[in-house]
């Protein structure tokens, strides 16, 4: 079961078994899976980027600021506080 490329018939084929003679069963299913595994890649894809963004993962909390300038500024910055 092969397809030319894309022609005049139509645009080229999904899928293109190159060797052996599958029954239709056998193509049906091996698309199942592959649609399957794609649409999962799909949602696990947009559940990261859609997720709302926690304030407790942010790194950047735990970065020191730096002193503000006025008196004591010296002491913030190199004493323990």
């Amino acid at each position: 079961m092969t397809a030319n490329a894309a022609g005049p018939s139509g645009p080229a084929p999904f899928l293109r078994v190159v060797r052996g003679d599958p029954t239709p069963e056998e193509v049906a299913a091996l698309v199942a899976v592959l649609t399957a595994r794609a649409s999962a890649a799909r949602a696990a894809r947009g559940a990261a980027e859609g997720a709302p963004y926690s304030g407790w993962r942010d790194r950047a909390r735990l970065l020191r600021r730096p002193p503000a300038p006025g008196p004591g500024a010296w002491r913030a910055a190199y004493g323990p506080g």
